[in-house]
């Protein structure tokens, strides 16, 4: 039983996630021939303040009045 973890920053709404999930669970399935029942799909929400891109940390992106 393969299992896959995604980790995501805070923020995405549930449509997204679920989308998200139901396409990575297809393409694993897919990719590897093993039925999509047999794969174990789940995400880790990190908060927004504890995760960089660029080097800015993304809750000052998306909210750019924020102190840091």
């Amino acid at each position: 039983m393969p299992f896959i973890q995604i980790t995501i920053a805070q923020g995405h709404d549930r449509s997204v996630k679920r989308r998200l999930l139901a396409a990575v669970s297809a393409a694993a399935a897919d990719a590897t021939g093993t039925p999509e029942s047999a794969f174990r799909v789940w995400l880790v929400e990190v908060p927004d303040t504890e995760v960089m891109v660029g080097g800015t940390i993304l809750h000052e992106t998306r909210n750019p009045r924020a102190t840091p």
